[in-house]
Formats: structure tokens, C-alpha cells, sequence
């Protein structure tokens, strides 16, 4: 990685820096390794807690499973959508709080077992309407939430939705004490993502040694910190999972 790799124009909105193919190959494989974890996990795992406040790890796989269910087709993404501004506006709360919260409420009666049979389910289809997404549809903007500004629409099909089951795949590992599936390919390709806009969000010169298989090295200008960490501590960190001090309190979202 090079400093010219580091610009970034904060007056435009973001956009995805994966291309098409990658961005799909990408989704493809972590919906079928999060639905693979949650398949391997027993009672006592399930009802472990996770990182994320409030949520044990059958809270955490609700909500990706209805994010799923979401992405998956356009009627059922208008739908929450709705539902989750409706209640926003009412309570003075965050859209993505109520949305989140939404698709863990409307899960509440289904077992383990369900859950991990309906996101193997609607997987496919998820990552196939992600992947048939028109260039006019990526091209338009979006709120990214508090202090993100503008974010287009491929930057979240592309980027956001392939990190939220990712980092929730971490978190499910960390509390059920189960095995992560890691390899350079899919994770290693994720993680390099997120030091490449991490380093364009703070700007300033860095060395980062991270561990692991979806680790490795990157190095932008000159004088900066030498930093080392796992990479899915680094990415805890990022993520506001994990304390972080230095550059590694630039904020990365997941």
C-alpha cells in the first residue's frame, strides 16, 4: 500500500473501492460461512452474550438474518425500512437502532434451529439481489449516520453488507468459543479493505504488521507509528468493539 493510496475527498460521498466482481464473491462467501457457523452451534452457545449490547449470540444472528431477509427482495427492504423510520421519528431514536431492533423483535418466537435454517435459506437469494443491483441504484446517495455524511448506495451493497456479517461472525465466534473460519482470500481480501479506508480516513503516514491469516503488512509514507495487532483485533478496535487509542480510534464502520 502507498500514500497515493490514502486520498480521499471528504465533500463527495463514499463509495466502494472493490470491484464489482470481488464485492460479490465477497458476499457470496460470507453469507455462506455465517450460515455455516451458526449451523455448528449448540443450545448453550447460542445463549451466550456477545459484544454487542443487550444481544446474545441468538440476538446477533436474528438481526443478520433479517437483514438477509431484506436484502433479499425490494418489497420486504421498503417494508422495514418504513417500519424502522416510522419509530425513529416517533422515539427520537437512530434509524439504524430501530431497524436493527426491528428484525430482532420479529424473530422472537423463532428457535435456534429456525434461525439457522431460514439465513442458509435466503442467503443465495440475498447475494444474488445484491449482485443484480443496477449502476443507477449503486449511484444514488444515502445518510450514513451519525458523523459519516454521505454515503452512495454501492458503498453500502457492496462494502457495509458484506462487513455487518463479517464482524457479527467474530462476534458470535468470540462468545460461543467456536472456531472462525480465516483464510487470505476471504477475510485476508476484508480486512485489507478496511486498513486501505482506514488509512484514507485518518491520512497520516503509519506502519501495521497484523496477524493471522487475514492479516499482513502495509506502510504509508514515512515517520509515522509502527502499529501491530491481530487483525481481528484491529478490526475490534475499529469497529468501537475493543479500547483503541492513537490512530487506531479513527472509526471504521462495519
Amino acid at each position: 500500500m502507498t500514500a497515493t493510496d490514502t486520498t480521499a475527498d471528504e465533500t463527495r460521498a463514499r463509495v466502494s473501492t472493490l470491484d464489482r466482481a470481488t464485492a460479490d464473491r465477497l458476499a457470496a462467501t460470507e453469507y455462506a460461512r455465517f450460515g455455516d457457523l451458526l449451523a455448528g452451534l449448540d443450545a448453550d452457545q447460542w445463549r451466550a452474550p456477545t459484544v454487542c449490547p443487550g444481544w446474545d449470540v441468538r440476538a446477533v444472528a436474528a438481526h443478520c438474518l433479517g437483514m438477509a431477509v431484506m436484502i433479499a427482495t425490494t418489497p420486504e427492504m421498503v417494508r422495514q425500512n418504513v417500519k424502522a423510520a416510522v419509530r425513529s421519528k416517533r422515539r427520537g431514536t437512530e434509524f439504524i437502532d430501530e431497524l436493527t431492533g426491528l428484525q430482532v423483535e420479529e424473530r422472537a418466537t423463532m428457535t435456534p434451529a429456525q434461525i439457522a435454517e431460514a439465513y442458509r435459506a435466503v442467503a443465495p437469494r440475498a447475494a444474488a439481489s445484491r449482485a443484480g443491483a443496477k449502476n443507477l441504484t449503486r449511484r444514488m446517495t444515502m445518510d450514513g449516520g451519525t458523523g459519516e455524511g454521505t454515503w452512495t448506495m454501492g458503498y453500502l451493497w457492496e462494502t457495509i453488507l458484506t462487513r455487518d456479517p463479517w464482524m457479527h461472525r467474530v462476534d458470535i465466534a468470540d462468545a460461543a468459543g467456536a472456531e472462525m473460519t480465516l483464510s487470505a482470500e476471504h477475510d485476508g481480501v476484508l480486512v485489507d479493505d478496511v486498513v486501505r479506508e482506514w488509512a484514507a480516513r485518518h491520512g497520516r503516514p503509519f506502519t501495521l504488521e497484523l496477524t493471522g491469516p487475514a492479516g499482513g503488512r502495509w506502510e504509508v509514507g514515512t515517520g509515522g507509528p509502527a502499529l501491530t495487532d491481530d487483525a481481528l483485533e484491529f478490526c475490534r478496535r475499529l469497529s468501537g468493539r475493543a479500547p483503541a487509542d492513537g490512530l487506531l480510534a479513527t472509526p471504521v464502520p462495519f
